[in-house]
């Protein structure tokens, strides 16, 4: 079972889940399968004649009856067969890198439409280590797997099959000899196997856990630095590892176990064999030339023998990352109503939401804005701003309450819709590795060169004109970075394009200096006139600017109102106003 401390932020597929996507793998790619096994069983067979052929020859010599033609012809057809083995092996290993490539590019397409699909809360609970792990770390397990594991364990397993049944047709006995370690080899088996899968998924998790760790204190670098947080940083980063070390251990642990049982009873046959062999030659009722080849084809088991052991522990881990992988799928989508919006009015009704159960941040929220009203939402930090941003763009459904648009919760719209109506931008943005006009034509796929630019220059973005190519300057890796001023304007860009009904703005000019901040949503209401605007912000001058003014404390509306009559209430709002400016109390 999963260990407790390791529980995972996604779902994790169950074992038949796991067994029945395997199956779907094979069956998606059948012919390549068939011809695969049948290449296989083809080298396999080639593989036997060689130690039989010897035993031939053996048995000849013994018998006085060999000719030196009789011997040449012997062993040109042992080096024939061996040539067929290794053109067999050749293509057959060809088949299954061809197969495996295909395979794991249905798989790659598959997890990135799930990751895709997932509600933004499932994400950020998620976080970025756990889902970064399964992109990177489990997608190349299964592909390493993929591309050989499973070719190299059922062409060791054919293999192994036709060996013993090679050797039970040279004589019942042999046969029995080499099959006398079968019963202690199941059961250490089946003992692994029992423990494998959850050692395996503690270990995939812990290392989810350390990728999350070390993310953060390199993102929060220099918050950990100005509030002297880096001992704090470094012992939960030694937490993580030693868990990590420890789920690593166990899996060890479970291969000391298995790997020198099956290497002492790959021994015991060959010695067996010859042992009885012998004493059967001697008898006169075994020939030398059987005993040899029962002998060789047991040595051959070797190499098969080792590659499933090897190929086994591959699969458990590998079993481990692709139930992590078909885990995203299982995360239940963001319910759907059936109804649209009447018109773009928004109603919050005593909305509670909270993190974690029993904690709430917002207590009983109510609030209407009108379609095309500025709204600004203002408050200290703590207060339940952002989460009701959150809330009022869907990202999140209230607890208890309501939030509306056109009477329809805002969260159960289909994303489309919702993508159509609001949209919610933070200080986080993403610059993503292509052209300046791809990153914009994200948000609307048909825009012309034209529209581009006015939406650059809606936001005060004017710096794309020095640009080494324009448009076509490539951003990201490889090409021209962003700084963050210049990915916010970016991501604002692409909001004009995009044109929704509401905007929800959580400190979305944070990272630029005052006054292009201020430049920068005057730009934006010019813009949007007509839209609905919320502003969640710390630089007041965005509530002067907009219609209504509400005032966020402790998780409820405390004011609500103009600008202008907060300020003459000479309440909560007005003492934020005159601290903001300096002006004395």
């Amino acid at each position: 079972m999963v260990s407790a401390e390791l529980e995972p932020r996604l779902p994790v597929a169950s074992a038949a889940q796991v067994r029945a996507a395997t199956r779907a793998l094979l069956r998606a790619d059948r012919r390549a399968v068939l011809l695969l096994v049948a290449l296989t069983c083809a080298a396999a067979l080639c593989g036997l004649a060689g130690p039989w052929l010897l035993g031939r020859i053996i048995d000849r010599v013994d018998a006085g009856t060999a000719s030196t033609s009789v011997i040449d012809g012997l062993a040109l057809a042992v080096v024939g067969f061996a040539v067929a083995q290794l053109l067999c092996t050749r293509f057959a290993r060809l088949m299954a890198y061809r197969f495996g490539e295909r395979a794991l590019a249905r798989l790659r397409e598959e997890f990135v439409e799930q990751v895709l699909r997932l509600p933004t809360g499932a994400v950020e609970r998620a976080g970025v280590g756990e889902l970064t792990t399964r992109a990177s770390v489990d997608v190349g397990t299964v592909g390493q797997t993929v591309r050989d594991a499973i070719p190299d364990f059922a062409v060791s397993i054919a293999h192994v099959v036709i060996l013993y049944v090679a050797v039970f047709l040279l004589h019942p006995v042999l046969g029995l000899c080499a099959v006398v370690v079968l019963p202690v080899i199941l059961l250490v088996t089946r003992w692994y196997l029992a423990r494998a899968r959850a050692a395996y998924l503690n270990q995939a998790m812990a290392n989810s856990t350390v990728a999350e760790s070390m993310t953060a204190t390199g993102e929060g670098a220099r918050t950990v630095e100005a509030l002297g947080l880096a001992d704090r940083r470094i012992a939960d980063t030694d937490a993580a590892v030693a868990t990590a070390y420890r789920t690593r251990s166990r899996t060890l642990a479970l291969r000391s176990v298995l790997f020198p049982v099956v290497d002492f009873a790959h021994a015991l046959p060959v010695a067996l064999t010859l042992l009885v062999g012998g004493y059967g030659y001697l008898s006169g009722w075994l020939g030398l030339g059987s005993v040899i080849a029962a002998a060789l084809y047991l040595w051959q088991l070797k190499d098969p023998v080792d590659q499933i052991l090897f190929r086994l522990e591959q699969l458990q881990s590998s079993g481990a990352a692709m139930a992590r992988l078909k885990g995203v799928g299982l995360v239940p989508p963001a319910p759907v109503g059936g109804l649209l919006p009447t018109d773009d009015r928004i109603e919050v009704r005593g909305a509670r939401f909270a993190y974690v159960e029993g904690h709430d941040v917002l207590h009983g929220v109510d609030l209407t804005v009108q379609p095309g009203e500025r709204l600004a939402i203002v408050g200290p930090s703590g207060a339940g701003k952002s989460t009701l941003g959150r809330l009022l763009s869907g990202v999140d459904e209230p607890r208890s309450g309501a939030v509306l648009v056109g009477g329809v919760p805002v969260s159960r719209l289909p994303p489309d819709e919702l993508a159509k109506r609001i949209i919610l931008v933070t200080q986080d943005h993403h610059v993503f590795i292509g052209t300046l006009r791809e990153n914009l034509l994200l948000a609307a796929p048909s825009a012309t060169d034209a529209q581009i630019a006015a939406a650059l220059a809606a936001v005060e973005a004017e710096w794309w004109h020095t640009l080494p190519a324009g448009l076509d300057t490539h951003l990201g890796a490889g090409g021209v970075g962003l700084d963050a001023a210049r990915s916010q304007q970016l991501a604002l860009a692409r909001v004009v394009l995009a044109d929704p009904h509401t905007l929800v703005l959580d400190e979305a000019t944070s990272l630029l200096d005052p006054t292009t901040a201020r430049l920068t949503e005057r730009a934006l209401a010019a813009v949007l006139r007509g839209r609905t605007v919320i502003a969640i912000a710390h630089r007041l001058h965005t509530a002067h600017d907009a219609d209504r003014v509400a005032v966020v404390e402790h998780g409820v509306i405390t004011e609500l109102d103009t600008h202008d009559n907060l300020v003459a209430a000479n309440g909560r709002y007005a003492a934020l106003w005159h601290s903001w400016h300096g002006d004395p109390v």
